[in-house]
């Protein structure tokens, strides 16, 4: 899959199928899209792609908004990799860019730099300059720019539409088995590991903490998690809070890994989310603590 930071595609990419979206978490319903959209590269023999924007616009927009995502970029370029994409556009989503008009958006970058054949978006996709760019823009300029526009339908589950609006409900919520059903994978978070104030270690129960950065915070409390590092692969517990028994001022994500004692400090680690255990609980003295967590253990490796 080649990787382009911008929209100037090589010849070889030219004329192609190309399904353009945030694709945040990647789940059941881009899953959709993405087997619709290649499919239609399969048959007609032309090069299939996707188009991202880079930060994702809400969040270019709202600069307080920093738990949004459901993925990094580059766990989002590792699923693709995985759905054998031919090329992979991700636009730098910026001040230049977000002003762009809708027909110029169509002209300059689909019509001029990807000459695409077929364009797949969903029925709600909305671009260009204050968003005023449609469905119904893009069916207008089909025959000017020589393209022709795709709408998919929804992916539904139980007669909800599956996006990723519902996908990030869900993890603030805890319903991380239903998350994962979504998904078709485990949700999960990647981050470096930092130093703490060792309070686990002292209590016999060693953590590695991760923040969050601008993932989606999960609901506060204690999970099952499978925790993968570059030699390693193990499962863990993990609580998300503020860690209320020590009068805690920062969120961060706490992993104790099961049979695993080695130093990790500014190692990258990758936590998944296998089911919710409890909610977080500001306990009386250590002592409870460490009994809450002796059993938080033995639920979490059942």
């Amino acid at each position: 899959m080649k990787i382009y930071n911008s929209a100037n595609l090589r010849k070889k990419h030219y004329h192609g199928v190309i399904a353009i979206g945030n694709f945040d978490g990647l789940h059941l319903g881009h899953r959709k899209v993405i087997n619709e959209a290649k499919q239609k590269a399969n048959k007609n023999k032309l090069p299939f792609g996707l188009m991202t924007f880079e930060p994702v616009p809400v969040m270019f927009f709202n600069k307080k908004k920093t738990d949004h995502r459901i993925n990094s970029v580059q766990q989002k370029i590792i699923q693709l990799r995985k759905l054998k994409l031919d090329f992979l556009i991700i636009i730098k989503f910026n001040k230049s860019f977000s002003s762009l008009t809708a027909e110029k958006f169509i002209k300059e970058i689909i019509y001029k730099k990807t000459k695409c054949r077929y364009l797949y978006v969903s029925r709600n996709f909305k671009f260009g300059f204050k968003r005023r760019g449609n469905i119904r823009t893009l069916k207008k300029f089909e025959k000017q720019f020589n393209y022709k526009n795709i709408i998919t339908s929804p992916y539904k589950k139980n007669y909800k539409t599956i996006s990723s609006s519902l996908i990030r409900k869900k993890i603030r919520d805890g319903n991380i088995n239903l998350v994962n059903e979504l998904l078709d994978r485990n949700w999960c978070v990647e981050g470096k590991v930092i130093k703490g104030e060792k309070r686990g270690r002292k209590i016999g129960f060693p953590t590695c903490n991760l923040t969050l950065n601008s993932y989606v915070i999960p609901k506060k409390g204690v999970y099952a998690v499978k925790v993968k590092g570059r030699n390693f692969n193990k499962n863990g517990i993990a609580n998300i809070g503020y860690r209320p028994t020590f009068n805690g001022k920062k969120l961060l994500l706490e992993t104790n890994i099961f049979g695993f004692n080695k130093n990790l400090y500014n190692k990258v680690i990758n936590v998944s989310f296998k089911k919710f255990i409890r909610a977080e609980k500001k306990f009386k003295n250590f002592e409870i603590l460490k009994k809450q967590i002796k059993t938080d253990i033995k639920i979490a490796k059942k």
